[in-house]
């Protein structure tokens, strides 16, 4: 017999649409896995609760203007729902509305539209290790000029760590990919990292509403930010049409603008190209929330601190060049680098559906049957919960780069390193993400020391596609050598 899944009391005809925070869907979401998430070890875990352990579950479900929608925050569940032979990724809500901006594009196009096939087998070369590491030092030099400008300002000038790295995110991203530097770490910055948080809030927002609502009082502003991002990969991809000494740099526009499929023969049209150029930095912006909130977490955590600091001026050197060979032998720095995705669930989660059968009335068995769901229900894995899942990570609300290293690492499931998404739809850029992530935290630690402007703050996090540290603010001075 199943276990029924556990769901908030509803509203009748509402359901639990006041459950859910629009201006903040996803720590609504991870309050209610901790409220009403199944847990079959929960009384196992009360028991120990004099540990760094707070009880949760691992599934609940809510009712929104009667679409169920069922939630699961375990590493077993996830790693089951991430089996390709019986669930693939769901493209509906948030992801429907963002492609207002993006249509069919690798991240938002549709399980049965054939472009996406055509779109990554031109562009996911471009994407694997070797290639992405091509960019390395395009990443430092830029990561150089914001720790520069930052040491300008004077000692203890007071930043936002997100609002900062935002700046440096869009700038690597739009010379790495793009060939074109925006100068924007200085002065105002971009307008498309304001279009980007504007349209993606809304499109978040838009499913837990009437759509006659969403057309007659939200459609200007979501319009207006969808054209800024539009304008933006315009702009782009007319500089590199307009200057013809970058025709030589075979960058991931370069491929946009040139390659072919190797099997169908299809190429990019104009529109196309524009899509993957909003898709990028929409996606690469979860990088900078994992980057500030492993600064909080560092600060929380000063050994961890000196630490990575010893690793890394025993592999570089006082003055030596920052080199991507030397990206192997940090692993305390790249164990920081997972332990703050683990712990800050950037990217929040990810949309799973059961593949379409013919034998569709058949309910769908989770966790060897204690779960029933249809065949045709959505369900969202929450990082939040996986990534805090009692059973695989002891302590699981502390900071402990050391788990994300060498064998401990390698030991962990595999449903307990999804920041990046599942199988054949995950992020195409997550080797360039990881890496900046590396870079950019490596940069930062040698060069600049941080204090908090607030040593009462807590880790407060909001956001849409993505989560970031609210009201972290920190003091920035040359580091003392």
């Amino acid at each position: 017999m199943t276990t029924p899944i556990p769901q908030p009391p509803g509203i009748p005809l509402v359901g639990n649409i006041f459950d859910v925070d629009p201006s903040n869907t996803w720590v609504s979401l991870q309050k209610l896995w901790e409220k009403y998430g199944e847990n079959p070890a929960r009384w196992f875990f009360i028991l120990l609760a004099w540990t760094n352990i707070r009880t949760s579950g691992e599934i609940f479900k809510i009712t929104v203007l009667g679409q169920q929608i069922v939630f699961v925050g375990s590493v077993a569940l996830c790693e089951e729902l991430c089996d390709e032979k019986r669930f693939r990724k769901y493209v509906g809500g948030p992801i429907v509305e963002i492609r207002k901006a993006v249509h069919a594009s690798l991240f938002t196009a549709f399980a049965n539209e054939p472009i996406w096939d055509v779109h990554h087998r031109i562009l996911g070369p471009k994407m694997a290790p070797d290639a992405v590491a091509e960019h390395f030092k395009e990443i430092c030099n830029i990561s150089n000029e914001l720790v520069a400008k930052w040491r300008d300002q004077g000692a203890g000038s007071t930043i936002s760590p997100i609002n900062e790295l935002n700046r440096l995110d869009i700038e690597t991203t739009t010379q790495c990919f793009y060939g074109r530097r925006l100068n924007n770490l200085t002065g105002a910055a971009h307008p498309m990292i304001a279009a980007m948080d504007g349209a993606t809030g809304e499109a978040i927002k838009r499913p837990t509403r009437p759509k006659i609502l969403n057309w007659l009082m939200y459609s200007g502003k979501f319009n207006r930010d969808c054209a800024a991002m539009r304008q933006y990969a315009a702009d782009c991809l007319s500089y590199r049409k307009s200057h013809h000494d970058l025709s030589e740099r075979k960058d991931l526009l370069y491929t946009m603008m040139n390659a072919k499929d190797p099997e169908t023969g299809k190429a990019l049209d104009e529109q196309q190209i524009i899509d993957e150029i909003v898709t990028m930095p929409i996606g690469s912006s979860t990088a900078p929330c994992a980057i500030s909130s492993a600064l909080y977490h560092l600060l929380r955590n000063p050994a961890c601190i000196t630490r990575a600091r010893k690793e890394v001026d025993a592999i570089l050197g006082p003055e030596g060049e920052f080199v991507h060979a030397h990206l192997d032998q940090l692993p305390y720095c790249t164990g920081i680098v997972r332990e703050a995705l683990r712990l800050s669930a950037a990217a929040p989660g990810f949309n799973i559906e059961p593949l379409p059968s013919s034998s569709s009335k058949d309910p769908i068995l989770l966790a060897g049957g204690r779960y029933s769901v249809t065949a045709t229900q959505t369900m969202i894995i929450v990082l939040h919960g996986v990534n805090r899942d009692p059973a695989v990570f002891p302590s699981p609300y502390s900071f402990q780069p050391e788990r994300m290293m060498g064998e401990a690492f390698e030991g962990l499931p595999a449903g307990a390193k999804k920041w990046f998404g599942n199988g054949k739809r995950v992020c195409y850029g997550a080797n360039y993400a990881f890496m900046w992530c590396v870079i950019v935290l490596v940069g930062l630690i040698r060069e600049t020391d941080f204090e908090m402007v607030d040593e009462g703050y807590e880790l407060k996090q909001d956001g849409w596609f993505n989560l970031r540290p609210v009201g972290f603010e920190v003091k920035v001075s040359p580091r003392k050598k």
